[in-house]
């Protein structure tokens, strides 16, 4: 199964890995990040998340091609905290969050995550709960407005929410879906090409409550890691990256509260110090290779 782990020299090099340490791949997709840190590890271990049991399967037996110093968790990153307090792990000395969707994922028109693909109307990584034909079928016209323009960021929200609302009995795929989009639209100034682009991607971030579990799961992670510990994390749009430098913005800096003192309490000291200042981004090699790249971002931490 063909899949191409984004800025993968970047993040190996950025965990400066132990090879007796812990480390944790929070999305573990299609294992190509997870196999480069186990080649790594002699007496270490590795821990991996992903809610696509998919993936985990497919991740398992990969993984176990080179050791079996690992163990996988079928679900949510967001339950990272409490997979730990249940199984007894303590803390890690590195941690990955990948948040884009492998290739597979996306290349298969059967997950629906696809707007070049014909394919249901789905977009959920664990196959539960409610999917975008849920939402095309359900959500009123006001909330539809909303996720499509908190969500994508979208200037025509209102006209394609207005044109779904008036044609959802007619929307059963993802095609009818970007039709639907594209007659909202038009010959409009702002699109050059796939107008449905956005909307696609605020309908699978309500889906997977993407956004949400980010929020929650970066900071529990932050005090998951033992000093010296890094935490790196890859975005692919502006609204996961404005949360996480918000996020390691909070817990670099003394907090506001004893920002003058001469002795500041180890409480209100920070938790982590920024490695790289400025995003890193693909190379030109590697956007050549995989175009998938061009929007990704690299942050980096340390625990302090």
């Amino acid at each position: 199964m063909l899949h191409y782990s984004v800025l993968k020299n970047e993040v190996i090099d950025a965990l400066n890995i132990n090879e007796n340490g812990i480390y944790v791949d929070a999305t573990i997709g299609y294992a190509g990040d997870a196999k480069e840190i186990l080649k790594k590890l002699k007496n270490g271990y590795l821990y991996g998340f992903d809610q696509d049991e998919e993936a985990i399967n497919y991740s398992s037996l990969e993984l176990k091609k080179i050791s079996d110093n690992f163990k996988l968790f079928n679900t949510n990153f967001v339950n990272m905290k409490n997979v730990f307090l249940e199984n007894n792990i303590g803390l890690v000395d590195g941690i990955i969050f990948d948040l884009g969707f492998s290739s597979p994922q996306i290349d298969n028109a059967k997950r629906g995550f696809s707007f070049m693909n014909d394919g249901p109307l789905d977009m959920r990584m664990s196959n539960k709960g409610k999917s975008a034909k849920d939402i095309i079928d359900n959500y009123k016209y006001e909330e539809l407005c909303e996720i499509f323009y908190k969500y994508g960021e979208e200037k025509l929200s209102k006209v394609i929410a207005k044109k779904i609302v008036d044609e959802r009995k007619n929307i059963n795929s993802t095609m009818d879906l970007v039709n639907v989009i594209k007659g909202a639209v038009g010959a409009n100034y702002f699109y050059k090409e796939h107008p449905e682009r956005k909307i696609f991607q605020a309908i699978r971030i309500e889906v997977n409550d993407e956004l949400k579990v980010l929020k929650h799961v970066l900071p529990d992670a932050i005090n998951l890691l033992k000093k010296g510990g890094r935490i790196c994390v890859i975005t692919f749009h502006s609204l996961e990256d404005r949360i996480v430098k918000n996020i390691f913005k909070k817990y670099s800096e003394v907090d506001e509260i004893v920002k003058g003192m001469v002795d500041i309490p180890d409480e209100y000291k920070p938790l982590i110090k920024i490695i790289n200042k400025k995003v890193i981004v693909a190379s030109t090699k590697e956007l050549e290779e995989n175009s998938r790249s061009a929007s990704a971002k690299l942050r980096i931490i340390e625990r302090i």
